[in-house]
């Protein structure tokens, strides 16, 4: 596949050192370098969810009481 891309400064040198060092072609020097970003990818860090005491105790089997309760002007 044919593609016209722009490269940044940093980017340019770093597929042209890789030429460099490989004695590779333009293409696969960007390909190269696509996949060894791409397998670097960092793990995902496991979502928290961050509470917070509002003073209030709430029987959750009534979800419309519940969210009158909640709903009280002085409960804000």
């Amino acid at each position: 596949m044919r593609t016209t891309i722009t490269l940044d400064p940093d980017v340019r040198a770093a597929v042209e050192r890789l030429r460099r060092e490989r004695g590779v072609g333009l293409s696969e020097a960007v390909n190269e370098l696509v996949r060894a970003g791409l397998a670097a990818r960092r793990p995902r860090t496991a979502y928290r969810q961050r509470t917070a005491p509002i003073g209030l105790r709430i029987d959750v089997t009534n979800v419309a009481e519940a969210l009158e309760q909640l709903d009280e002007p002085d409960r804000r």
